[in-house]
């Protein structure tokens, strides 16, 4: 018996009304039209300029013993980053999805991943981050679904299919495409595609078949078909789905692929910049949302708000990791980054995905002063930065494991290195190799450790409404020390970092005449004054950050 005939006998014909049943998986997939609710944020203003956590919930923490992070567990680790001084968190994907530790591969755009666990875990989870003063974004991947989806599995059944039109096909294998050094194209098989713990191609249709999807990312995840409308709606419709129930945000996930025009205009094309607009219209006409996309092809494109609003400073961290490291050319990059970038760039030091590099502390082989010049450099300069979890303590990744699971082991809580208070049972990957002394409870103890740097950094942000959302002016790069002023209504900061291995002097200029210079951090620092030139001469320590602010 077809599952909507059982729905109908039971509650009547209303209750399947707009549900998509799948045939083949004889799953219902909701398709309903949303509209809008309530508007309204629960937020302060401004709370999307602090800086965000990304956080892997599947390695975060684990409230029931089974080994995998959940909602609850995220639920019960808020007062850590309440206290460290992040305003907001981003989830990675949390929606069901067919592949599990990876979760990009889509299979219900409005439900929650069981094993993350429910709805009203969701909802609780918001409501106790707004009731710390923290928003929480969500990743939304929008280029694609699951290749499991009903209604792909629907759609592969042939071109009369119900949904067939939702995806990307094409009669023959066109010729000439390459992304990434694949080709994207792939025959459809004889049977569903089911996911076995690794990602392959699917087998070949019997010859004669001539049926080919398109799939940017891999024969597992197809591409929705962007030019059909009704894709769009349903997109939307789930967007709204995830606001009403007062997600602050998205991250939204390889925009520049939502259209291809050809196997030579495949990457970022009009049409995308353009789909993203509508995106962020509609997150953005409910009070006090963000929104940050990933965009690798034009990152400050899409950081533009006639395009996305915001979006991941790709590169910057490059720049920042060498100029830590004392590189001349890297500290110059950094001082030019934001005299065109848009404020609106997130940036970043590490993340996820492993081409974006490795976990910071191997980066700088266990090195803490380039470390925390690092750390102080983006979560002062504009733009809005994402911490990646466990950086704020320095957790090492986790090596010889494949792809990007060095990056994604579990967060060291405490000195525990079978679980690392991450759970009571088994953890579902080695936890990190540095976790006796690079934890929260440890670092918590030692004034001196990275953790307590980052809550001096994020306090300043906080402190500091010019760090936040000020206006980046008289940046200068001279050799291995970079300087940089933030100016706000009449509040002025500086910030000053010697990257070099020793003390070095800085000249500020355009400032106040006879203004005074005091000490925001090291805040026993002695006040300076400015002379009647606009001028003040900066001794710096080796490899070390001061932050003043100006008093007219």
């Amino acid at each position: 018996m077809k599952i909507c005939n059982v729905i109908t006998a039971l509650l009547g014909a209303a209750a399947c009304a707009g549900l998509a049943i799948a045939q083949t998986a004889q799953t219902p997939v909701d398709t309903r039209e949303v509209a809008a609710g309530d508007r309204r944020s629960a937020l302060p203003a401004g709370w999307e300029q602090g800086a965000f956590m990304e956080i892997f919930v599947r390695a975060y923490r684990d409230s029931d013993g089974d080994g995998i992070g959940d909602l609850r567990g995220l639920t019960q680790s808020l007062d850590h980053l309440q206290s460290l001084g992040v305003r907001g968190i981003w989830l990675m994907p949390i929606t069901r999805n067919a592949d599990g530790d990876h979760g990009y591969a889509t299979t219900d755009f409005r439900d929650i991943a069981p094993e993350y666990g429910t709805l009203a875990d969701f909802d609780e989870l918001i409501r106790q981050a707004h009731a710390r003063g923290i928003g929480v974004i969500m990743d939304y991947v929008i280029n694609h679904s699951a290749a499991s989806h009903p209604l792909f599995e629907q759609a592969r059944q042939g071109p009369a299919a119900p949904y067939r039109d939702w995806y990307v096909w094409s009669e023959t294998a066109p010729a000439g495409w390459d992304i990434w050094g694949k080709y994207p194209w792939y025959a459809v098989s004889a049977q569903p595609w089911k996911w076995t713990g690794e990602v392959k191609d699917l087998p070949l249709a019997p010859p004669g078949t001539r049926d080919f999807y398109f799939g940017t990312f891999g024969p597992h995840m197809p591409d929705f078909n962007f030019r059909n409308p009704a894709v769009l709606a349903y997109h939307l419709s789930s967007l709204r789905f995830w606001l009403n129930r007062g997600l602050d945000g998205f991250r939204l996930d390889a925009v520049p692929h939502l259209i291809e025009n050809s196997a030579t205009a495949w990457n970022d094309q009009p049409e995308s910049r353009a789909l993203t607009k509508q995106l962020q219209d509609l997150i953005k006409g409910y009070e006090r949302r963000s929104v940050v996309c990933e965009a690798t092809a034009a990152p400050q494109a899409y950081g533009d708000p006639a395009v996305c609003g915001g979006a991941f400073a790709f590169g910057l961290e490059q720049q920042i990791v060498a100029a830590a490291r004392g590189e001349p050319a890297a500290v110059q990059a950094v001082a030019a980054y934001y005299r065109q970038a848009p404020p609106t760039m997130a940036s970043f030091l590490s993340s996820h995905d492993i081409f974006a590099g490795r976990r910071l502390w191997d980066q700088f082989g266990g090195q803490i002063a380039p470390y925390k010049l690092a750390a102080a450099t983006y979560l002062l300069l504009p733009g809005t930065p994402y911490i990646y979890y466990g950086e704020e303590v320095g957790q090492a990744g986790v090596a010889d494991l494949p792809g990007d699971e060095p990056l994604r082991s579990p967060m060291s809580w405490v000195p525990d290195a079978a679980r690392a208070g991450f759970t009571t049972g088994r953890p579902f990957r080695p936890v990190a190799p540095n976790v006796a002394t690079h934890n929260v409870q440890t670092q918590a103890a030692d004034p001196r450790s990275i953790l307590n740097f980052y809550k001096a950094m994020l306090a300043l942000r906080n402190t500091f409404p010019s760090l936040a959302r000020g206006r980046f002016e008289a940046s200068v790069a001279d050799g291995q020390v970079l300087s940089w002023q933030r100016r706000l209504d009449d509040e002025t900061t500086v910030v000053l970092i010697n990257y070099g291995l020793q003390a070095a002097e800085a000249e500020l200029q355009s400032l106040p005449a006879r203004a005074r210079l005091l000490a925001a951090y090291p805040a026993d620092d002695a006040p300076l004054r400015v002379n009647s030139a606009g001028r003040a001469l900066v001794v710096l320590e080796p490899q070390s950050v001061r932050v003043l602010r100006v008093q007219r």
